[in-house]
């Protein structure tokens, strides 16, 4: 049985070929055929920028909530303002994605600075199971950022960052260190490590089969012969 030739050699070639034909539709109805049919996040995540795109790998953040009192601790990490969220931001590589969840929706997981200090490091986005504020400030910095809502409250009395390069659950689709993310004012999808290669053969093939179906509607074929012909609609 001969090997499929590898359409890419590395993470940037791949990238090219998402921005350059793939969309998140596609990509979705092939990880369908795959059986790979619970890997859309919940639909409430939508982009601060309804023109971005998000594209990367995945770096899972831990959030925990937390309620300060005057009783002593025994956990460290109590005193240390937000946490381990510094070191999680500073440890951002480029091509990741910072991927935030575990917080109840009482404060902002993230805003303009982390964005400003993201794009520096090279990552290509982030997505917080939550809120974020600062959006115009992000949106002027043309970073692709995903979350469920808007709302200014800070996290630092409320919230901390317990651990990261850790796996998450969101909406019940597992996210891990370096798990394949795609999205956009659409939808978002987790592909995973295992079928990213067979994933993007087979999207393309769709994607570029659609073009052709669109072709031939326009020349006048209807709906059910072009579902014939082609098995893609």
């Amino acid at each position: 049985m001969t090997t499929p030739k590898r359409l890419y050699a590395d993470d940037t070639e791949m990238y090219r070929l998402f921005e350059k034909e793939l969309f998140v539709a596609v990509v979705g109805d092939v990880m369908d055929t795959l059986g790979l049919r619970h890997q859309f996040l919940p639909p409430v995540f939508k982009p601060v920028d309804g023109e971005t795109r998000l594209l990367g790998r995945a770096m899972p953040v831990l959030e925990s909530d937390i309620f300060p009192s005057d009783q002593p601790t025994r956990n460290p990490l109590m005193t240390k303002p937000f946490g381990l969220m510094f070191e999680a931001l500073d440890d951002l590589k480029p091509g990741e994605i910072y991927v935030a969840s575990g917080a109840s929706p009482r404060y902002a997981l993230w805003g303009e600075l982390m964005s400003t200090r993201a794009k520096i490091l090279g990552a290509h986005g982030a997505l917080v199971d939550g809120f974020v504020r600062d959006t115009d400030g992000i949106k002027a910095l043309d970073f692709p950022c995903f979350c469920t809502g808007y709302y200014a409250q800070d996290q630092g009395v409320r919230g901390k960052v317990v651990d990261y390069r850790c796996a998450l659950e969101i909406g019940g689709v597992r996210i891990e260190t370096g798990t394949l993310l795609f999205g956009d004012k659409e939808g978002v999808l987790v592909i995973p490590r295992q079928a990213e290669e067979e994933v993007v053969r087979l999207a393309l093939e769709k994607a570029r089969g659609e073009k052709l179906v669109a072709e031939a509607i326009r020349g006048g074929l209807s709906a059910v012969e072009a579902y014939r012909t082609f098995g893609i609609m």
